[in-house]
C-alpha cells in the first residue's frame, strides 16, 4: 500500500460518536494520530434519556491504542460548549464530523430540525470562526438517503437533512478562500437503528467501519474535494470503485487511489428513489462475497495496464487456399449430410465460398504470434482467457490470397473478477483492406486493478429487441470439435492438453469461443442470406451459457414460501423444482405474495427493489437471492 494517511497535530470532534459510525470515526482518526473530541448525548435510538456512558467508552477505546481523547455530553444546540471542549482539551479545531443519528419515530418538524439541521448548524458556527483563523479545516456532515430522494413516513426527517446539504454546499464556497472544505456523505451502515429492519447477513455486509476510510481521506489535508456529496452527486451517481475485498480490512489510502475512479461519472446511473438507490449497494455487496474486489495494488496494476493501451503488435501474414477455408467450415460444424452446406466444403462447386466468419483467422494469427504476452502493461496470465468476443466486418474471401494482419490494444477493462483486453485487428490483402475484427478477451482472476468497466472504443450495437426471439437454432457439437477447429489455426493447449487446462483453472479442455462463434454466425448467414456470402456484412457476439447451466453457479437451496411453498434445488445435477412443503436443508428462504411473485417470474418486478419495498422477506443467506432474476428468467425456467 502507499503512503499512509496520518492526522498527527489535527484535532477532530465527531458528533454521535458513542456508537455506529460516529464511534467508526472517532477510532479511526484516533488510530491515526488524531485528537478526538467524542461527543454523544447518550440518548436511546428514540431520542430520549442521557447518559455518558457511551462516549466514555469510546474516549477509553482511543485512549487504551496510545490515542488522544476527550468526552462530551452536550447536545449538538449547544455547539459552543462542544467547541469549547476541543479547544480546552487541544487548542484548536480542525475537522468537524457531524453524525446525528436519525430519530425514526414520527415527531414534530421542529424537534426535528432542532436536530439535524439546527443542530449542525450551531456546532458548524461555532467552529467557523476558530478554522478561519487558522486557515484550515474540513467539515462532513451526514445526509442521508431519505433526505436526496425522499422516503415514506420520513417527511420531516428528508427535509431537515436535504437542507443539511445546503447548508453544507454553501459552507463549501464560502470556505473555498480560507481553505475550509465542506463534503456531505450519506452512508449506508448497519447500526442499533437498522439491526430490527435488515436481515443480519446484510447487517454484517454493512459495517461501519466501512464508511471510515471515506471520511477520513475527505477530512485529511490532502484532499482537496470540496462541496461533494457522496454517495450521490449532482443527483446522478457515477459507477463509484469497489475499495475492498471479502473479509479483509479497508483502508482510507484505497479510497484516496481510487478517488478519480469513485469521481468518474462516465455511465452514471440516476436513481430515481431510496428503493433503486439501495438496489446497488447490494449489488456490490454481492460481488465483493463472490471476489469480485480490489486487486491488492491497485494504482500500480491500473497504471501498469494503461501503459498497454494503444500498443501495436508485430505484424502478421497468413496465406491460404481453399484447403484452409474447407477445414474451418468443418471446423464450426458444416457438414456433407446438408447438401446446402456443400459449397462450402469443395472446391470444385459452381458456387465455391468462403464462409465469412473465416476472417478471425488470418487476425487471429497476428493475436496469436507471442506477441500479446510481451506487450508492456499486460501482466497477465494468458493460460486463463475465456470466451473471446468478435465483431468482422465486409468479409468476402476468395479461394487463394496472402493477407497481412495489424494488431492494436484499443482499451484495457476491468470487470471485477478479470481483465477485458480489446484488441483490433485489421487484415488487408496489399493496401486493400479485407477485414477488420475486435476481439474482446476476458483474462479470468485478472481484474480488480481499478481500471475503468466500459470503453468507447468497444464496438457499439443495435438496441436488443425486446421481444422473442425471431428464430431459435439448436446445435450439437462433437466430441473432438476443438481439436478439429484448432487445425484452422488456433493452437493455443487450452482447448487440447487437460494439463495446460489444469492451469488456466478448467476441469478439462474447453470448445473455442470462436468455434461456437462460427456456429452460430453459419445458422445466421442460413436462415437470414441463404447461405449467400456476399450478403453477410458484419456481425458481433457475446456468449452466453443459457439453459440450465445457470443452476450450477447458484450451489444453493432455495424456499420460496408461498401457500404451498416450493423449493428450487440449485445444487445437484441440473437443478430440480421441488413441490411444498420441502423438508430438506436450505440456503434461504424467501417470503413473499403470490401476486408479487408473479410479477417478479414476468419481470415486472426487480426482486431487490421488492425487498427494500418491504414486499419481499429474506432469512438466510441473502445474497442468494440476488440470484432470483436470473434463474427466473424465460430462457433459465427450471
Amino acid at each position: 500500500m502507499s503512503v499512509r494517511l496520518v492526522f498527527d497535530g489535527k484535532v477532530v470532534v465527531v458528533t454521535g460518536a458513542g456508537g455506529g459510525l460516529g464511534r467508526e470515526y472517532a477510532l479511526a482518526f484516533g488510530e491515526r494520530g488524531a485528537s478526538v473530541v467524542v461527543n454523544d448525548l447518550g440518548g436511546d435510538i428514540k431520542g430520549g434519556g442521557k447518559s455518558s456512558d457511551a462516549a466514555d467508552k469510546v474516549v477509553e477505546e482511543i485512549k487504551a491504542k496510545g490515542g488522544k481523547a476527550v468526552a462530551n455530553y452536550d447536545s449538538v444546540e449547544d455547539g459552543e460548549k462542544l467547541i469549547q471542549t476541543a479547544l480546552d482539551a487541544f487548542g484548536r479545531i480542525g475537522a468537524y464530523l457531524d453524525n446525528c443519528f436519525p430519530c425514526l419515530k414520527p415527531i414534530t418538524l421542529y424537534l426535528i430540525h432542532r436536530v439535524h439541521l439546527r443542530g449542525s448548524f450551531m456546532v458548524t458556527r461555532a467552529a467557523w470562526n476558530h478554522m478561519k483563523n487558522q486557515k484550515f479545516g474540513r467539515i462532513i456532515m451526514t445526509s442521508s438517503a431519505a433526505g436526496i430522494y425522499g422516503n415514506f413516513g420520513q417527511a420531516n426527517y428528508s427535509a431537515a437533512k436535504l437542507g443539511l446539504l445546503g447548508l453544507a454546499n454553501t459552507l463549501a464556497i464560502e470556505g473555498q478562500k480560507y481553505n475550509i472544505h465542506c463534503n456531505t456523505i450519506a452512508p449506508t451502515a448497519g447500526s442499533r437503528l437498522t439491526e430490527t429492519v435488515m436481515p443480519p447477513d446484510l447487517l454484517e455486509s454493512l459495517k461501519a467501519e466501512y464508511v471510515a476510510p471515506l471520511v477520513l481521506w475527505l477530512s485529511h489535508d490532502q484532499c482537496q474535494e470540496n462541496g461533494g456529496l457522496f454517495e450521490v452527486l449532482r443527483w446522478e451517481r457515477s459507477q463509484g470503485c469497489i475499495v475492498r475485498n471479502k473479509n479483509q480490512g479497508m483502508f482510507p489510502e484505497t479510497v484516496r487511489d481510487q478517488w478519480d475512479n469513485i469521481c468518474d461519472f462516465t455511465n452514471a446511473t440516476k436513481p430515481a428513489n431510496i428503493n433503486e438507490s439501495l438496489a446497488t449497494l447490494v449489488e456490490v455487496l454481492s460481488r465483493v462475497e463472490t471476489d469480485e474486489g480490489l486487486a491488492p495494488n491497485p494504482t500500480s496494476a491500473m497504471a501498469t495496464a494503461l501503459e498497454a493501451v494503444g500498443q501495436k503488435l508485430p505484424e502478421s501474414t497468413f496465406s491460404y487456399s481453399h484447403t484452409q477455408c474447407i477445414l474451418y467450415a468443418l471446423g464450426v460444424g458444416m457438414s456433407t449430410k446438408d447438401d446446402h452446406h456443400l459449397k462450402f466444403l469443395y472446391e470444385g462447386h459452381e458456387d465455391f465460398s468462403c464462409l465469412p466468419t473465416f476472417g478471425v483467422i488470418p487476425s487471429q494469427a497476428a493475436m496469436m504470434d507471442g506477441g500479446l504476452g510481451s506487450v508492456p502493461g499486460l501482466n497477465f496470465d494468458f493460460t486463463r482467457v475465456k470466451a473471446p468476443g468478435n465483431n468482422p466486418n465486409h468479409l468476402y474471401f476468395c479461394k487463394y490470397r496472402t493477407l497481412t494482419s495489424q494488431a492494436r490494444i484499443a482499451d484495457v477493462l476491468d470487470k471485477g473478477s478479470g481483465a477485458v483486453i480489446l484488441l483490433d485487428v485489421h487484415t488487408y490483402s496489399g493496401k486493400e483492406l479485407v477485414c477488420y475484427n475486435q476481439y474482446s478477451l476476458f483474462i479470468v482472476g485478472a481484474g480488480g486493478f481499478g481500471g475503468k468497466r466500459t470503453s468507447d472504443k468497444a464496438m457499439s450495437t443495435v438496441a436488443h429487441p425486446n421481444r422473442a426471439p425471431d428464430a431459435v437454432m439448436t446445435d450439437t457439437t462433437t466430441r473432438d470439435q476443438a481439436a478439429l477447429y484448432r487445425l484452422s489455426g488456433d493452437w493455443n493447449p487450452l482447448h487440447i492438453d487437460p494439463s495446460f487446462a489444469a492451469m488456466g483453472g478448467f476441469k478439462s479442455p474447453i470448445l473455442h469461443g470462436l468455434c461456437s462463434f462460427g456456429f452460430a454466425a453459419r445458422h445466421v448467414l442460413k436462415q437470414y442470406a441463404n447461405n449467400d456470402a456476399s450478403r453477410f456484412k458484419s456481425i458481433k457476439v457475446k456468449h452466453d451459457l443459457g439453459s440450465n447451466k445457470l443452476a450450477h453457479s447458484a450451489n444453493a437451496s432455495i424456499i420460496i414460501s408461498l401457500c404451498s411453498p416450493p423449493a428450487i434445488d440449485l445444487k445437484t445435477g441440473a437443478g430440480a423444482l421441488h413441490k411444498g412443503p420441502y423438508s430438506g436443508k436450505t440456503d434461504v428462504t424467501i417470503t413473499v405474495s403470490d401476486d408479487d411473485f408473479m410479477e417478479v417470474v414476468q419481470g415486472k418486478l426487480n426482486p431487490q427493489k421488492a425487498f427494500f419495498a418491504g414486499k419481499l422477506k429474506v432469512r438466510g443467506n441473502i445474497m442468494l437471492s440476488q440470484k432470483l432474476e436470473v434463474i427466473l428468467k424465460d430462457y433459465a425456467k427450471l
